[in-house]
């Protein structure tokens, strides 16, 4: 005789409550796992992921890819245990990601704004290793700057004590170098005419005895082409390595990739100096999922990215752009670079 087991009401009902609550309990957690990896050599939405406009570009092959960390939010309890038992996502608490004093909206512009300043300081990085001219300008003086009434809105900056200065963090680096109350020479070009102007600095508000002139400089690309970012919907700094490779080999002869698959990530400022960045093991994740030969890893996040280094995928540590560059080329004639 076929019986047929039925579980008892006093048995199903606690069953069926945990059931529901796990679907509808939502818990104070977002799981991070690997985001949507671009090719900033490739296209997107049918546009070049980066344009230049008014110049004839390289052509390139190979790829260099960006990638990113994905985020799911309004996790309920069942999600998250799912999530947590895959080994594919971190959890991490929502606040970390969503500060309670923020809303969504407004993380959300936080990180566009920093994804237009990687976009801008990943130009001006690509200018600086290439050569091409940047104007350093005086954008702003503060009142009462020990600057003030020595410098002048639009002086560019062209050398500090005698030596030549190219980006904004040059100028922050020799400035700073300068005991308070000291004078320093400051050579501008003012007009038509180049000036050398003796200041005496300051001391930088909590800089522990850093010089400081109370201004602000802006770097402005100086060439004949526009360079146009075509992502949308990307947020945060990271992408800003990845960029300047890109913008590197559009505009120089020969393939800065060697023809190779290439992912990374990585901060840059405009001295091409890359810097440490949050979800590398996801990233790498997303890098070896894509078929990636070489990720480039800052230097920083190497110790993590051995954590979850894929086998595969050949790790590169990268401190700036310009050793970034270096790593590619000695890899694509077969020589060493530098590891994690």
């Amino acid at each position: 005789m076929n019986r047929r087991f039925v579980m008892p009401l006093a048995v199903l009902l606690p069953v069926l409550t945990l059931v529901l609550i796990a679907f509808n309990l939502t818990v104070p957690y977002v799981a991070l796992g690997p985001g949507p990896t671009f090719d900033t050599l490739g296209d997107v939405d049918d546009k070049p992921v980066i344009e230049i406009e008014g110049v004839e570009t390289d052509e390139t092959t190979g790829s260099l890819v960006m990638t990113t960390v994905g985020v799911t939010d309004n996790l309920n309890l069942a999600q998250t245990v799912t999530a947590w038992l895959s080994g594919r996502y971190g959890l991490a608490p929502r606040e970390q990601v969503y500060p309670p004093n923020r809303s969504k909206d407004e993380v959300r512009a936080v990180d566009q704004a920093q994804f237009a300043q990687s976009e801008r300081s990943a130009e001006l990085a690509a200018l600086h290793y290439l050569d091409l001219p940047v104007i350093l300008r005086v954008a702003e003086i503060a009142d009462d700057a020990p600057a003030s009434g020595h410098l002048q809105l639009d002086d560019r900056i062209v050398a500090i004590a005698g030596e030549p200065v190219e980006t904004a963090g040059q100028v922050q680096r020799a400035v700073g170098a300068v005991t308070p109350g000291e004078s320093v020479a400051i050579t501008v070009l003012r007009g038509d005419a180049e000036e050398t102007i003796d200041v005496v600095v300051g001391e930088r508000p909590g800089g522990e005895g850093a010089g400081f002139l109370g201004i602000a400089t802006e770097e402005i690309p100086d060439v004949p082409f526009e360079v146009v970012f075509n992502l949308a919907d990307i947020g945060g700094p990271s992408a800003g390595l990845m960029f300047s490779l890109a913008l590197v080999d559009k505009l120089s002869p020969g393939e800065i990739n060697g023809g190779l698959n290439v992912a990374g990530t990585g901060t840059i400022d405009s001295d091409g100096i890359v810097g440490p960045i949050g979800g590398i093991t996801h990233k790498l994740t997303a890098a070896d999922e894509e078929g990636a030969e070489v990720f480039l890893v800052p230097a920083d996040n190497c110790a993590e990215a051995l954590t979850n280094e894929p086998d595969d995928v050949r790790l590169v540590r990268v401190e700036t752009l310009e050793g970034a560059a270096a790593a590619l080329e000695s890899i694509a004639a077969g020589g060493d670079a530098p590891t994690c």
